[in-house]
């Protein structure tokens, strides 16, 4: 028995996304004997999570056993139904990373021409909605409910069709859909003409932070007609709108070199876009779209500092930095706090840095100000701007309408960032320290108090017992003979000092 396992970072997001660990699951590799000749599901299939089971409970494989469907447990009491890379035990696909189902005995997964997973609890957590025959996953690991006629199969639904945070070689992403990374903050889309990179700040807003548009080297884009990208096994991300040529080429850095192994491509919990391939019994990298740590949106954390060579600082001097930031993560504006409008209620207080710089400052808009003063003013008065960068050279001024996350250390202090954060969050940890100093304080004193009650009943029992010594001495005497008087040394020893 042998087991793998690696593990990342924890986040939700809005409509209650839980982290999936984006790690090699302890596994106990027996069962990947057990049901591996289950290379399809018919009608009438049923299955229940399996209580002893601790990481993953295999239901279908596809044919050379590369990869696996079933049940992947997350903590005690969670499970999602996912497609396992089996060799690393890796998830590459989640059936609804957005909802995840008990493990639990009332779980239920059944095929009655579509795949549907419940719970009597809650009802259907999922569903293909299809009217299929057949349920089987592919050599690609792609996974497909299908419909025999008198032609062949049809295919009515797909996995590749509804990627999650990766995807594996051959498989086409296109428009309609999005990779989003396992917390949730980060997704993946096509444009008309580029791939982006976005992070989600708050709900219903989001801030491209990567741009790839298509270079047009082999073939030129046909307007109107969408594109779509697809990892090849000759070692690059390419978008299309036809099976001609590529519009574009990513080279990887086994760009046509031979590869034994699968490729894939996950957005990771990091913000950043990795290219992987299976060789010798491990993932290797050979693609990050982002190269300087620092250009990550949250690579520092809120109010964060980044330094070159990421090492990260707090843009307030006085704050310590922590792992994930330097104050607590923040949603959210400011135009409506405890009920008031924003013109009566001054919520935040003022960080102001120079020497700073937005790490994406090229994808996101300006404005052109004749001073700090008009840029600073112009976010002030606005109750969704969260701060401002303003380069004194250019003029440009960057409005930054979400919560504060990393900035760059920059050399130039003609560079002045403006920031709002919240005064109750430093009320409360105000609040805290106070909090902490008295119960400090209390217990100090409690302590002082029971050592000196304690010295007190010391030095009372000691002096108790030399009263009750002396009295017993005094007895002795009193009532001894005056023979054994004379017998004691301490008698003699009177006797002769008379002499």
């Amino acid at each position: 028995m042998s087991t793998m396992g690696s593990t990342t970072e924890s986040t939700a997001r809005s409509l209650g996304f839980l982290l999936l660990p984006a790690f090699l699951l302890y596994v106990d590799h027996s069962w990947l004997s057990v049901g591996a000749t289950t290379q399809e599901l018919l009608i009438g299939f049923t299955a229940t999570p399996d209580p002893p089971v601790s990481s993953f409970q295999p239901l279908l494989h596809n044919p050379n056993g590369t990869f696996s469907l079933g049940f992947l447990r997350n903590g005690s009491s969670q499970l999602a139904l996912a497609i396992v890379h089996v060799p690393s035990s890796e998830p590459v696909w989640l059936a609804n990373p957005t909802r995840w189902a008990r493990w639990s005995k009332s779980t239920v997964l059944f095929f009655n021409g579509s795949l549907v997973l419940s719970d009597p609890h809650t009802g259907v957590l999922w569903s293909t909605h299809t009217d299929g025959e057949r349920l089987l996953i592919l050599n690609s690991g792609n996974l497909q409910i299908q419909k025999l006629d008198g032609s062949g199969s049809v295919v009515l639904w797909q996995s590749f069709d509804f990627p999650s945070d990766t995807l594996l070689e051959n498989q086409n992403f296109t428009m309609n859909v999005s990779l989003v990374s396992s917390n949730g903050l980060y997704s993946m889309r096509l444009g008309d003409d580029f791939i982006g990179l976005y992070v989600e700040f708050k709900a219903g807003l989001d801030q491209i932070y990567w741009r790839h548009r298509a270079l047009e080297a082999k073939a030129s884009i046909v307007d109107g007609r969408p594109i779509y990208a697809r990892v090849s096994p000759n070692g690059f991300l390419g978008m299309y709108q036809t099976e001609a040529a590529p519009v574009d080429v990513q080279s990887f850095n086994t760009f046509h070199r031979p590869i034994s192994g699968i490729r894939r491509l996950r957005l990771e919990s990091d913000g950043n876009l990795r290219g992987y391939y299976w060789y010798d019994s491990k993932w290797v990298s050979d693609f990050q779209a982002i190269d300087n740590e620092c250009e990550l949106p949250n690579a520092c954390g809120s109010y964060g500092l980044c330094l070159p060579g990421g090492d990260c600082r707090c843009l307030d001097n006085r704050t310590e930095y922590s792992s994930g930031g330097c104050f607590p993560p923040e949603s959210g504006d400011f135009c409506k706090v405890r009920g008031e409008d924003y013109a009566s209620a001054t919520e935040y207080w003022v960080l102001r840095r120079a020497g700073v710089e937005l790490p994406y400052k090229e994808l996101m808009g300006f404005e052109k100000m004749g001073s700090l003063e008009e840029c600073e003013s112009s976010c002030k008065s606005n109750c969704s701007c969260w701060g401002s960068v303003f380069h004194n050279v250019s003029g440009f001024c960057y409005a930054l309408n979400y919560p504060i996350s990393t900035l760059v250390s920059f050399g130039d202090a003609s560079k002045i960032g403006y920031f709002k954060v919240r005064r109750i969050e430093e009320e409360k940890t105000r609040r805290g320290v106070r909090l902490a100093d008295g119960i400090a304080l209390l217990i100090g004193t409690v302590l002082i108090f029971v050592g000196i009650a304690g010295f007190g009943t010391y030095m009372w029992m000691r002096r108790k017992e030399l009263e009750h010594d002396i009295f017993m001495e005094e007895q002795d005497l009193s009532h001894g003979s005056y023979r054994e008087l004379l017998r004691s040394s301490s008698f003699g020893a009177v006797e002769l000092c008379k002499r």
